[in-house]
């Protein structure tokens, strides 16, 4: 595996390496990215990775400085996988004057995570923009556990005519069910024993809805109720549309549940397709 932080030397190893597949990370890594990075080799010849804490996507009071940052185990991860280009720029590398120029999701950006995390997907759709400049990919995968930031980058590759292919990959579960994340090293023993409730509530709210229910309200307030009296301090649990996160306005679309809520000190977030 061969690894760049400076921008030309990253296009320079790239040139005639046939159909370039790309899969952006802050590392920390976990099963659930090495399974990207091990699908991405099915849609392409060259697997490229990269490694950056984005500050633009991290509001005032989040976990910036504390983010984790595992980069040697991270590159023993990535090398194992096969990986054959990791792109690991500094914040000189990636902005080395002030980002004066952003993208500018449309209004999907202030709903669900986005009305909790003012300014966050600014911040994921600029650098994504930056990265794929960067990488020039013909393919990029991202988790679908994070499926509002899936539906930002999805679209903003289509309105802006990307020539890149945006794939979703499977949210990847430990053995209890909870979505494997870089936060969830911040629980405790006991909240990590409770954190697959989440899951748990998700799962039922989808058997309940193929039994035929459609008082969706209804549904999301259940679930909200179940983990306050379990001690979590809940931001949203939300039927929305696959398709473009709306409310359900089409009964026979495609749904998806999406939740986000803290846990102690550790937001977790996570969705099923229904």
């Amino acid at each position: 595996m061969h690894i760049h932080s400076r921008i030309p030397a990253l296009r320079a190893a790239l040139k005639n390496r046939g159909r370039v597949v790309f899969v952006p990370t802050m590392g920390n890594l976990h099963a659930g990215h090495i399974s990207l990075m091990r699908e991405a080799r099915a849609h392409g010849d060259t697997v490229v990775a990269s490694i950056f804490v984005n500050r633009l996507q991290f509001g005032p009071h989040e976990d910036f400085d504390q983010y984790p940052r595992t980069f040697e185990a991270d590159c023993e991860k990535l090398e194992a996988a096969g990986v054959d280009v990791l792109f690991a720029p500094t914040e000189a590398d990636l902005y080395p004057e002030p980002q004066g120029y952003f993208i500018e999701p449309p209004a999907i950006q202030n709903v669900l995570d986005g009305e909790f995390r003012p300014g966050h997907f600014r911040g994921v759709a600029t650098v994504v923009a930056k990265l794929f400049n960067c990488v020039q990919p013909q393919a990029a995968l991202f988790g679908k556990k994070d499926y509002q930031q899936l539906m930002v980058i999805r679209n903003m590759a289509r309105q802006l005519a990307l020539p890149i292919d945006i794939i979703g990959g499977e949210t990847v579960r430990a053995e209890d069910g909870l979505a494997l994340s870089s936060r969830n090293g911040y629980l405790s023993a006991a909240e990590r024993a409770e954190a697959p409730r989440l899951y748990r509530l998700l799962t039922g709210i989808r058997a309940t809805i193929r039994s035929g229910e459609r008082d969706y309200a209804a549904l999301e307030a259940k679930a909200a109720a179940e983990l306050a009296d379990a001690g979590w301090q809940t931001d949203y649990v939300s039927l929305r549309q696959q398709s473009d996160l709306a409310p359900p306005q089409d009964r026979n679309a495609p749904l998806v549940v999406l939740a986000a809520s803290r846990l102690g000190t550790t937001r977790l977030i996570d969705n099923i397709e229904i």
